[in-house]
């Protein structure tokens, strides 16, 4: 992992329970204790169960995390803040810190006349796209992005 440019990351969507709240669980896997890992929303909800249950299946708990407001974040702590909305407007943060957006579409939006199984299967290819991202973050630092 090359060094790190930044030491604090904050993920971000609309309700803060699906895609950031796996951004969040995937990046403290990879990171570890060597970068600050949060993530919030715009309009917290609850985190959803299947993001749960998805990185449960890659080893990761993430029972502990919870859904939060983007309000509750303090702009000085964060040096990267990564957009995750597709769909929906992104929510805004205010600060000095470098900004990424990774466009993915809301795994449970539109899918809830699906079965369990169908819904998961949503979540699992968020979770593999948003952990391809970190392993290049990881591997390449912010230039992977640019």
């Amino acid at each position: 992992m090359p060094d790190q440019p930044f030491q604090s990351v904050l993920f971000l969507c609309v309700a803060n329970s699906a895609r950031s709240q796996m951004a969040e669980g995937l990046a403290r896997q990879r990171f570890g204790d060597a970068v600050r890992v949060q993530s919030a929303g715009s309009a917290p909800s609850r985190v959803n169960p299947h993001a749960l249950r998805a990185l449960a299946e890659v080893g990761i708990d993430a029972s502990g995390q919870a859904s939060k407001s983007v309000d509750t974040i303090d702009p000085a702590s964060v040096d990267l803040v990564i957009t995750l909305c597709a769909e929906e407007v992104c929510p805004v943060f205010l600060g000095r810190a470098r900004r990424l957006h990774w466009p993915l579409p809301d795994p449970d939006r539109k899918h809830e006349a699906l079965s369990d199984e169908e819904r998961l299967a949503h979540f699992r290819a968020a979770r593999d796209a948003i952990d391809a991202r970190l392993a290049a973050l990881a591997a390449q630092g912010l230039s992977a992005f640019e």
